[in-house]
């Protein structure tokens, strides 16, 4: 593969006055009173002013058995995506890896790059992205550390199976990943010189040092693990290689936040969304509550603090308060790509948090280059 060529499909290019390129990060959230076709029609939405506004690329996010999240199968709504979008960039925000075979995955991924060639994104997490019964259910199996542990050898595997290239001898020499570069050494064959690049995702340092070490592309959740953005985005950037993919680190982070019209429509929704997040850390999940809701609850207050240290990582108010949030927060960690995600009850408002904030950073759609 072409070493520029896939540097391209890694690296973005900062539009309008954002000070890096601006992503989407979407979980398909599904509030009170809504129906999971209304959150992928959402998506949609969404997916198309996105790419009509110039935000870089979009993915969606692997999580299990939680009635407000709408993206238990990453690779399906990428597909419905696809289908409803020209140029973006699309992929997982991620992919579990430990949850399923690496050959599944590949050939999943191998799909969809054959439907929107040169668009598609393969993140990888090594997290269950549910609870450990979930996990359990999905892996047939109780030993759940041991997947978590065995990631390196399965990331390898499943590059294996994208580049078509096990060893000879080696027991899976002889098995394909279809659509892969198979196709291309069978008569008559010519396959895509593209092929989905993959990303490390984390939320502690072992992925970002084994993003390090392999040389790719790093993705960190600050969204749910502030405390930990620069150390794990200093130790990706101490440890890395060139390689064949990057020749110098590549770090984005997943950044929440909410732009309304008004400040105080931003906090209400804003609360109605940590509402969420108490219940499904205190064992209840459930869909995302309405403002109204959230407004009448009668926190305890183990709850209203960690409301409170909840919200204070998710960027909100209006346009420009989200811009200077979002503006400190790429200085303070120097990451090369921000990828918004705003979870709110209702689709309307993260429709127009997007809109909102491509509009304080100018963003036209008009690229000066293209995916």
């Amino acid at each position: 593969m072409d070493e520029t060529a896939e540097r391209d499909e890694i690296r973005g290019t900062a539009q309008g006055t954002a000070p890096v390129p601006l992503s989407v990060l979407d979980l398909v959230t599904v509030g009170a009173g809504r129906t999971a076709t209304d959150a992928l029609r959402t998506s949609v939405d969404i997916a198309r002013l996105a790419e009509s506004r110039g935000f870089h690329r979009y993915w969606v996010a692997e999580h299990h058995s939680m009635p407000g999240v709408a993206s238990s199968s990453p690779a399906v709504i990428l597909a419905h995506l696809a289908a409803h979008t020209d140029r973006i960039r699309l992929g997982s925000g991620g992919v579990m890896l430990p949850n399923h075979a690496p050959l599944v995955i590949a050939e999943q991924f191998g799909t969809l790059e054959a439907m929107a060639p040169g668009r598609i994104d393969l993140g990888l997490g090594r997290a269950p992205g549910t609870d450990g019964a979930t996990a359990a259910a999905l892996r047939r199996t109780q030993r759940l550390g041991e997947g978590a542990d065995d990631f390196p050898e399965q990331l390898a595997e499943l590059v294996r199976f994208l580049d078509d290239d096990f060893p000879d001898g080696h027991p899976y020499a002889r098995i394909h990943a279809v659509p892969g570069p198979v196709q291309a050494t069978s008569p008559g064959g010519v396959q895509s010189p593209h092929r989905p690049p993959v990303w490390l995702l984390g939320s502690s340092g072992f992925s970002a040092r084994l993003a390090g070490v392999l040389g790719l592309p790093f993705a960190f959740a600050h969204h749910f693990s502030a405390q930990n953005t620069i150390p794990a985005l200093d130790l990706y950037r101490e440890s890395f290689r060139p390689s064949a993919v990057l020749d110098a680190p590549y770090a984005l982070i997943g950044v929440a936040a909410i732009a309304a019209d008004e400040e105080k429509e931003a906090r209400r929704q804003v609360l109605a969304a940590a509402l969420s997040m108490v219940r499904l850390r205190t064992g209840r999940p459930g869909l995302v509550p309405t403002p109204e809701e959230a407004e009448a609850y009668e926190f305890s207050p183990m709850e209203r603090e960690f409301v409170g240290s909840w919200n204070a990582n998710v960027i909100h108010g209006t346009a420009d308060e989200v811009r200077a949030g979002l503006d400190d927060l790429q200085k303070r960690t120097g990451a090369d790509e921000l990828m918004i995600t705003g979870n709110a009850h209702s689709g309307d408002v993260r429709l127009r948090s997007y809109e909102l904030i491509a509009d304080v950073y100018g963003l036209t759609g008009d690229r000066t280059t293209q995916v």
